[in-house]
């Protein structure tokens, strides 16, 4: 078992070997201002990328703005969405939070979280219905507000995992915060986006899910549960 220090010195090297093979700074996918990040965020939660950039696009198309989605008949931004995974509570999720957001704020936008600090963010976001740890991380990070918010998607949960970052039975929710503690506190948005990025690169083009390609990975040194996937082919050479 690791100590914090320990483990924090171990993040910081996975960073740098996986930033050596996939290159940092990342550049970002995309410019949102952080109320169409929280649109985005939303719909692509358990959905293909294309599927859910498809829907908001759709949805971009239909409604001159967001509070046109907010006032629609559910019907019509259902249908609209229909691409994504559990269209009929996506749509009536989001216009509730639309509508709690306009209650809140009195308008659509969220450009106010620029100027809070990042955990008061974080925590105002995450009191909207259905808005977790990842969700708020990923409105901070991605958006236009480029804030210093490590999200945690499950690529990036499973490489952490296997390499002992954290243990195999922390759920991704409660990742958020180990993770993010093992970075330095004086890292930029930048830095921190890097480390969701590679760590999730890694896990979509190396770590899978299932079949890990261990004997080509980078981190196999650093890895506890890859050196013993390796083990039996060790004996036999």
């Amino acid at each position: 078992m690791l100590f914090p220090d320990a483990l924090s010195a171990k993040a910081l090297e996975i960073h740098r070997r996986l930033c050596l093979v996939y290159g940092c700074p990342v550049p970002y996918f995309h410019n949102h201002d952080p109320l169409s990040e929280l649109v985005s965020s939303l719909l692509s939660h358990r959905t293909r990328n294309a599927a859910s950039s498809k829907a908001f696009k759709a949805l971009r198309a239909r409604w001159p703005d967001w509070n046109g989605v907010r006032d629609a008949p559910v019907a019509e931004v259902e249908a609209t969405i229909a691409g994504v995974t559990w269209p009929e509570q996506k749509a009536p999720r989001l216009q509730e939070i639309l509508r709690r957001i306009t209650a809140l704020r009195g308008g659509l936008s969220l450009d106010f979280l620029e100027d809070i600090p990042v955990e008061d963010a974080r925590a105002w976001l995450e009191r909207l219905p259905g808005v977790g740890p990842k969700t708020s991380a990923a409105v901070l990070c991605f958006s236009s507000l480029r804030r210093a918010a490590l999200p945690v998607d499950s690529h990036h949960h499973r490489v952490a995992a296997r390499t002992g970052l954290i243990p195999a039975s922390l759920a991704v929710g409660p990742s958020h915060r180990v993770l993010a503690d093992q970075l330095p506190a004086g890292w930029t948005a930048q830095q921190v986006y890097d480390n969701h990025e590679v760590m999730m690169l890694h896990g979509q083009r190396c770590c899978y899910h299932e079949n890990p390609a261990c004997q080509r990975c980078v981190l196999l040194e650093l890895c506890p549960a890859g050196q013993a996937r390796m083990e039996p082919e060790r004996a036999r050479a």
